[in-house]
């Protein structure tokens, strides 16, 4: 068993080397965070400086405010001696052989003999960094190359030199998997690794279509974004993002180190680059780069002239058609064969990319695998390069690319020649088996084991031995072991009628059966966006509402049997979580969260408020959290819950959700999603083992009376006038605050959880009606975003 890193040292405090210290920071590690002396007085000033500019980045580089404290600042002239007593020393400095081989030196007579040191270089060989180091100092030595920023880009690539020790990059291909929560990947010490290597390869490709081939800069990113299973933000949007300059000293340092690289004309700097870097034009952090915002209008760079523009039309054909395609292989193979402009960009770069990725092998990487995760996780593809050609086909790619001229490696002749078609097996497992391999279901306790290199594309839903039960939106799926999971996967994977319905007939399954327990989650990136808003208005405008009534009743009786249910019931949830998500969440017992969650009650922003158990369950956090029964003690948690329902606070990570009473301090924490629900399979097993018990029913839940609303009501109504709130927020606030404090109680009072029930169906249903609500509820249906009337 591997010990965990429990401290560590950033060398740096740039732009990565902050962040890299924050997430050490979030995985619970004390980190000193040490820079250059500054000239002053203050000798931190430069550390100081940058660290709280790092704070005020978005989205947020820490978990909690109070993360924070456990990153210590200080200097190399006054505090180097600290990075003795750590366990980990990650240097970041600036890209200069000479300063970081200085540096290794300083490090190697600080250190113990066991600390691990690391390099975040990657424009520099890993081995040149070590050299004239003593031979155990470069057997615990290797590169450890974040992608920025580090707390969301999930790929972490291991450089490891011939002298690392096999046991030390073991261990932080452990660590990294499970505690920081990576997707790692061991790569050679070649210049940019695998991901950089392959991804500036296809940026390149996207600039030369816009530059040589005549597309436009809009058309190029349609072709490189979603609809190709790639990141949103595509080719020149991520290029602005990334900034130009960097793009360009990348492009530059990588040319000239890549001699026997058959295709290092297309890596060459583009003209229309260095003239945006020379102008100063270096993309967001410039507020202009191939995109710029004007008022409310994204003009984009005339790649001739220079001038902005207005996006013109795209002349791509049925690209929209194409775009509403929802399965993405199937979607790929349509553009693929078009026979248009569309086609014939993706097409050809689609085939360079893949013939470019099998020609690296070995170079950079020893098998497919890697490359495709690296591009995955690195990069956002939904696919990687790989798994595209198969789905692709494999000999309609080979004979494409034999036409098109690209040369093809060996090894791909080979399984021609010896009739194998796929780079991965075909003979997959269920996707619930599929779910829990990947994860590598064992139990917390145990060694974590690599998943197989096999077993990488998700979802693939032919195989359904493993069903149990299903509806048009839902399913129960065996995790073995008498673990069952419910899926949703309802569109936005809201909580529909059908997903209602359904979770009331599974655990009638699971009562009436030999079932040790449930999990409920999805394979999505988002658990629940909260109700099926269409589905509400339509129910709230048949029978006088009766419809909505109804559901309303049905589903505070579903979650409060989950509450109590005789078996165990773990949530395992992940991304956005919100509204009616949130109160399924709430009324769960016990939940494993992925570390990046983001619950909320939210039915405020719609016009709303929570109508199914939440304010009934804040409510009883309040009273948790107070030092006793009394009112003055439960006021300050009640007025917290009233802000944070009231401003509809989303929370920036389960540990933020733990802060504002969404989630339990019993809440298992996993930085690593793909660990969901092999963790929330053992935390089943586990309860079940002891011998389950649900829950005591709550029958005293103190209530605070008319007193503490009208205290509520005021704070609702200085926002008002500040500002900061609309009047119908402010009537939806009165509302809120008239059920968190029982109503019409003239005094503070013992109520049961029935009581308060009642009370958010009574308020929740005539908001329905609402003129204001509608308008809400129209507008984000349109626009997906909230509007504050």
């Amino acid at each position: 068993m591997f010990k965990p890193f429990r401290t560590a040292a950033v060398l740096g405090a740039g732009v990565m080397g902050t962040q890299i210290a924050a997430h050490l920071a979030n995985a619970g590690l004390t980190v000193q965070l040490l820079d250059i002396a500054a000239k002053g007085d203050n000798k931190n000033e430069i550390v100081e400086t940058a660290f709280k500019k790092a704070l005020k980045q978005s989205p947020p580089i820490l978990f909690t405010e109070k993360t924070a404290r456990r990153i210590i600042l200080g200097n190399f002239d006054e505090h180097f001696h600290r990075i003795a007593n750590v366990d980990w020393v990650i240097e970041v400095v600036v890209e200069n052989l000479a300063i970081k081989q200085d540096l290794m030196a300083r490090i190697e007579s600080t250190i113990r003999d066991e600390v691990v040191v690391s390099t975040n270089t990657s424009g520099l060989p890993i081995n040149q960094i070590a050299q004239g180091r003593s031979e155990s100092f470069r057997q615990r030595f290797l590169g450890t190359h974040f992608f920025n920023p580090p707390r969301y880009l999930k790929l972490l690539e291991l450089i490891p030199t011939p002298d690392t020790d096999t046991q030390i990059l073991a261990r932080m291909q452990w660590f990294g998997r499970i505690h920081l929560g990576k997707g790692v990947v061991v790569a050679k010490d070649t210049p940019n690794f695998i991901a950089n290597r392959i991804g500036m390869y296809a940026t390149m490709l996207g600039i030369k279509g816009v530059t040589e081939q005549g597309y436009t800069i809009e058309e190029i990113d349609t072709l490189t974004g979603v609809i190709a299973g790639r990141a949103k933000s595509a080719t020149f949007r991520t290029a602005d993002l990334v900034g130009l300059d960097t793009l360009m000293y990348v492009a530059r340092n990588l040319y000239p180190a890549i001699p026997n690289d058959e295709s290092r004309e297309v890596l060459r700097v583009p003209a229309l680059m260095k003239k945006l870097v020379e102008t100063g034009t270096l993309g967001a952090k410039t507020g202009q780069g191939f995109y710029k915002k004007q008022g409310k209008e994204i003009l984009s760079i005339n790649p001739t002239t220079l001038a902005y523009e207005a996006a013109k039309p795209l002349d791509l054909g049925d690209i929209e058609g194409i775009g509403k395609i929802g399965n993405l292989g199937d979607r790929l193979r349509k553009l693929y064969h078009d026979p248009g402009r569309a086609g014939k960009f993706f097409r050809q770069s689609t085939l360079e990319i893949l013939g470019y990725s099998a020609r690296r092998i070995p170079e950079i990487a020893d098998k497919p695998a890697d490359i495709d995760r690296a591009i995955r996780w690195g990069f956002g593809w939904e696919l990687g390069p790989f798994e595209i050609w198969d789905v692709l086909g494999f000999e309609t790619v080979l004979a494409d690319m034999k036409a098109a001229d690209i040369s093809v490696p060996d090894w791909v002749e080979k399984m021609h020649d010896n009739r194998v078609h796929s780079f991965y097996r075909q003979d997959r497992l269920s996707w619930a088996e599929q779910k829990v391999v990947e994860a590598c279901a064992v139990c917390i306790s145990e060694q974590p084991k690599a998943p197989t290199d096999e077993i990488l594309i998700p979802a693939i839903k032919e195989d359904t031995k493993n069903i149990l039960w299903e509806n048009s939106e839902a399913s129960l799926l065996d995790l073995g072991d008498g673990v069952v999971l419910y899926e949703f996967h309802s569109k936005g994977h809201t909580l529909t009628l059908k997903v209602v319905e359904g979770l009331a007939q599974v655990l009638d399954i699971i009562e009436n059966s030999d079932y040790r327990g449930l999990v409920i989650g999805n394979e999505s990136a988002n658990f629940s966006g909260g109700a099926n808003l269409a589905e509400m208005a339509m129910l709230a405008q048949t029978d006088n509402g009766k419809g909505i009534a109804d559901l309303i009743v049905k589903f505070q009786a579903l979650l409060q049997r989950i509450k109590y249910f005789p078996k165990p019931i773990v949530a395992a949830i992940v991304g956005r979580v919100l509204g009616g998500g949130c109160e399924l969440v709430l009324a769960c017992p016990h939940v494993v969260a992925a570390a990046e969650t983001y619950i909320g009650l939210v039915e405020l922003s719609v016009g709303l408020i929570p109508g199914a158990g939440g304010i009934m369950r804040m409510v009883t956090w309040a009273n948790d959290k107070a030092a006793s029964e009394s009112p003055q003690d439960i006021q300050p948690f009640l007025r917290k819950v009233f802000e944070t329902i009231g401003m509809a606070k989303v929370s920036s990570s389960a540990y933020e959700g733990q802060e504002l009473g969404f989630l339990s301090p019993t809440t298992k924490i996993v930085m690593n999603s793909d660990r969901l629900l092999s963790v929330a399979k053992e935390e089943v097993l586990c309860l079940d083992r002891i011998g389950y018990t649900p829950p005591t029913e709550r029958n005293a839940i103190m209530v605070l009376g008319r007193q503490a609303r009208a205290m509520l009501e005021h704070a609702a109504y200085v926002m008002q006038q500040g500002g900061y709130i609309s009047e119908y927020d402010h009537y939806l606030a009165t509302r809120l605050a008239y059920v968190m404090t029982g109503g019409e109680l003239t005094a503070p009072a013992l109520v049961d959880e029935d009581y308060l029930s009642k009370l958010e169906r009574e308020s929740f249903l005539p908001l329905l009606q609402q003129a204001k609500t509608q308008e809400r509820f129209a507008h984000t249906l349109k626009t997906k975003k909230p509007l504050r009337n």
